[in-house]
């Protein structure tokens, strides 16, 4: 049977709808439901086979244990994936992606995967359900609301396109910037408390290939650290309350953009004005894209 992209008339015989965890199908069927559900997105996924998979079921986080696949007789037409962790300190239930193809919209598909998400997050002991959305996506943010699931943070989404400015600032730290492992990095981080959002936490740090990790030193203390990858995305900058202002977290990315040799930058974070000020200050730009972190308690 062959399906539009577009949304039809189609009449959906809900008999012929049946359930499945990922686990006990074929990849390729979980990557076309994906493919398929994605098709008429604000954001065009295309991924292949072997980059979907690399990437949902490695650093996103998902398990094919706690995902659900929907199938019409026997093609896939819905996937819901799940994660679990600790996630500041809570037993977690993330939502990595809910995926229906158009023409089957509205027929309650979407309702009974995310039965199967929250069933097996309790099952699991999870204490609550997460997800991020895109701003804009006002059909998946009011269904999620019909779901009880509440906006709890933004994500904003910087880049610098031309780092010239950023590497000739000047400032009047005397810190001394030195690279780190990824366990020394992990370990040295604890010393902070502050909301990371999921693709920028340290389990999901910790499946990276590409990661590189600096620390920023005064008087042999650690006052600061960055996360930054190859291609230039940041995914943590912090620098103690007690010596801001002395140009150490622009020293940490001079640094980066010498060692690796950057010619831009992106980054993406949840409710920090602080760095929104900083990043804007060194000629980064907001992006377009935004997104809400959604919660649902258990």
């Amino acid at each position: 049977m062959q399906l539009s992209n577009e949304q039809t008339s189609f009449i959906v015989d809900n008999s012929k709808i049946s359930y499945q965890r990922c686990s006990e199908v074929e990849d390729h069927f979980i990557h076309q439901a994906f493919q398929d559900g994605f098709s008429d997105y604000i954001i065009k996924m295309e991924n292949s086979e072997p980059d979907f998979i690399q990437r949902f079921f490695g650093p996103e986080g998902n398990a094919r244990e706690t995902s659900f696949i929907a199938f019409f007789e026997q093609q896939p037409v819905g996937v819901i994936l799940g994660g679990i962790k600790n996630y500041e300190t809570i037993k977690t239930m993330r939502c990595g992606t809910l995926a229906l193809h158009p023409d089957f919209r509205g027929h309650g598909i979407s309702q009974q995967l995310f039965e199967l998400h929250k069933e097996e997050a309790v099952k699991q002991g999870c204490k609550q359900l997460f997800l991020e959305v895109i701003v804009g996506n006002d059909r998946a943010i009011h269904f999620y609301k019909k779901l009880g699931y509440e906006k709890i943070y933004d994500i904003v989404y910087y880049s610098n396109q031309n780092l010239s400015g950023l590497k000739m600032a000047e400032t009047k730290s005397e810190a001394i910037i030195r690279s780190l492992d990824f366990n020394d990095f992990q370990t040295h981080i604890q010393k902070w408390t502050y909301h990371i959002n999921w693709q920028n936490d340290i389990d999901f740090l910790e499946k990276l290939t590409h990661n590189h990790y600096f620390a920023a030193y005064l008087n042999e203390e650690l006052v600061g650290c960055l996360s930054i990858n190859s291609n230039g995305g940041i995914s943590f900058l912090m620098v103690d309350k007690n010596v801001r202002g002395q140009g150490i977290a622009t020293q940490l990315l001079q640094t980066a953009c010498k060692n690796l040799q950057l010619s831009k930058m992106t980054t993406g974070f949840s409710n920090n004005s602080l760095l929104e000020g900083f990043y804007k200050k060194h000629g980064f730009q907001k992006g377009n894209l935004a997104q809400y972190e959604m919660y649902l308690i258990l």
